[in-house]
């Protein structure tokens, strides 16, 4: 069993290599694999038709949209986790207008770089990336309205860890909407074992309940799935790790592999909230 510095590694040579479109690792991600050179992508959802999308800034990475679930208001401060080159902070910030300031994290530094150049290009001066482990942000406490992340967490090997530190950053009453992978029953281990497998977002999949279980005991409330959608892994890619007859009884198992999209809210108001509020107290001074 690798350690989590060794797991860190793996995936962050493997997203440096997608960054700088190094041959077929462009194609070879969290959503996407090229076994006998046939591209499967297999977990991503169209950005394409989404305002706020830009095309040099979406390599492909994600699982789902959380943008699209994630309430996102105008002058909002937004934190995005594993940004990537920056195609959900740029959606975010299309939500946030120029009043609101987005944050992307990423610890591998070409992203960061290509991101920073994307954001330049658009001419975005509310739209930030900043180097650092999303388990330790380089981030201040009670700093952002809402957090978002497209298929990263499961490339954390300490998720409960992540899910303290998203609690941390929230305001008193902000929410995060993450998409994620998860398991319903277990991996072969060949599959489990595998350095690519574990970049590309499976092998580091944990249980759902185990997932969601973590949401709750970092402390959040109203925890919901937003969007659940199934992963089915191509024969020729299980074909890499299994023989026939393991893919034959890994298919009839049940094993199931889910895309979701996970809403959860710190409790407590934002002070706007708590300013309204008091705002509408009548304060009986008869006894006075």
């Amino acid at each position: 069993m690798k350690t989590e510095n060794e797991l860190k590694k793996i995936v962050q040579e493997r997203y440096a290599k997608i960054a700088e479109g190094r041959g077929a690792e462009k194609a070879s991600s969290c959503c996407s694999t090229t076994p006998k050179n046939k591209v499967y992508n297999i977990m991503m959802d169209d950005y394409s038709e989404t305002q706020g999308y830009v095309s040099d800034a979406d390599l492909g990475l994600g699982c789902g949209l959380p943008t699209q679930f994630a309430r996102i208001q105008n002058g909002d401060t937004v934190i995005d986790l594993g940004s990537g080159a920056g195609n959900d902070c740029f959606v975010a910030r299309h939500e946030t207008g120029p009043e609101g300031k987005v944050i992307g994290i990423d610890f591998t530094s070409a992203m960061i770089e290509k991101a920073r150049k994307n954001a330049e290009k658009l001419g975005y001066n509310n739209v930030e990336f900043r180097a650092g482990d999303i388990d330790a942000m380089p981030v201040s406490d009670n700093l952002a309205d809402v957090v978002v992340s497209n298929c990263v967490l499961n490339l954390v090997p300490n998720k409960p860890k992540v899910m303290a530190e998203i609690f941390r950053v929230l305001k008193p009453g902000g929410h995060f909407s993450i998409s994620d992978i998860v398991l319903v029953g277990t991996l072969p281990a060949a599959l489990k074992e595998d350095a690519e497998m574990y970049a590309g977002c499976v092998a580091g999949a944990i249980q759902k309940s185990a997932y969601l279980g973590y949401v709750e005991e970092a402390g959040f409330q109203n925890i919901t799935v937003q969007k659940e959608k199934p992963i089915q892994i191509p024969d020729d890619i299980l074909a890499k790790y299994l023989t026939p007859d393991e893919i034959s009884a890994f298919n009839r198992q049940g094993t199931g592999i889910f895309s979701i999209t996970v809403f959860g809210r710190k409790p407590g108001k934002k002070p706007q909230q708590a300013i309204n509020d008091l705002s509408g107290l009548s304060l009986d001074r008869s006894c006075c």
